[in-house]
């Protein structure tokens, strides 16, 4: 290949310039995926852990009789319940959620407006707690069904802290996952370095005889390992990033907010872009290792 630097070695002529970069950008293709679910998932949680920590939400289902009827008795079990959850010390804020709110909440569930405003709608309170002082939500639970006939309290962390320990989960994997494709480089790159090394044995005799040191070999191997790694990771990196754009743009498009949007920061971005330079690293590094290892048993 024109574009590496002139070697002492006659490495072009190994093979290794096609196997690899293929090998390195089939690794970082796979690398940048994981790295992009992983750091997604981060977002997800963390912009759950800001939406509902701290919250709860008390539910009032309507009351029975007629739609006249059952508005006014709801609507005074409503204030019943305001007044109870603003007396807690606990309670930083208590505010109803509005009706017309509610139904275009419940509207891409349901159908269209004209039919949600048929439906009798339940009343919910959006609950915010204080940082600085314990709540025990049994209590609370008890006291307000006591005292408001059909309200309910829903404690987000219950449902959260399963989705959280998913999302965690699948972050975790995707880690393992880009660990274990480094570690596979590492083995493929020191594999084509010994089959390079075993092929130009008779050259490197030959330089070792005029005085050449060990780590001058090891610098022209690692330096050629380096340029092919970068060419492979860069374009694994190229062949990733559509990928990643099309599952941000397909979870976009769901309604509803059942799934929240997948996003990912510039600093991932940045990051992201930064692994091409990473295979090149490991590439160079694991050929100068292997190099001067093997020198040292073969001379």
């Amino acid at each position: 290949m024109s574009w590496l630097p002139h070697v002492d070695l006659p490495v072009a002529e190994d093979g290794n310039g096609r196997f690899l970069p293929m090998m390195i950008g089939i690794m970082v293709f796979l690398a940048t995926l994981a790295m992009a679910g992983a750091l997604a998932v981060e977002n997800v949680v963390d912009s759950w852990n800001r939406d509902v920590t701290g919250t709860l939400t008390i539910q009032i289902m309507p009351a029975e009789g007629t739609p006249e009827e059952s508005e006014r008795v709801t609507s005074a079990r409503l204030e019943q319940a305001l007044g109870l959850l603003r007396a807690e010390s606990s309670v930083a804020d208590a505010q109803a959620i509005p009706v017309p709110r509610l139904r275009a909440l419940m509207e891409p569930w349901l159908g269209s407006a004209e039919l949600v405003a048929d439906l009798p709608m339940p009343r919910l309170i959006d609950v915010t707690l204080r940082e600085d002082k314990p709540i025990d939500l049994g209590d609370l639970a008890k006291r307000l069904a006591d005292a408001v006939p059909g309200a309910t309290l829903d404690d987000h962390r219950l449902w959260l802290s399963k989705l959280v320990g998913l999302a965690e989960g699948l972050g975790t994997l995707a880690r393992v996952v880009v660990l274990l494709v480094t570690l596979a480089t590492a083995v493929a790159v020191v594999q084509a370095t010994r089959s390079g090394l075993a092929t130009h044995r008779p050259a490197i005799e030959v330089l070792h005889l005029i005085g050449a040191q060990d780590d001058y070999i090891a610098r022209q191997f690692a330096t050629r390992a380096m340029l092919l790694g970068l060419a492979g990771g860069l374009l694994g990196l190229l062949l990733a990033l559509p990928a990643i754009l099309l599952v941000g743009w397909l979870s976009s498009d769901i309604e509803g907010g059942f799934v929240p949007k997948v996003t990912l920061t510039l600093a991932h971005w940045m990051l992201l872009l930064c692994l091409p330079l990473a295979a090149s690293a490991v590439a160079m590094i694991t050929t100068r290792v292997t190099v001067l290892r093997t020198l040292a048993r073969m001379l």
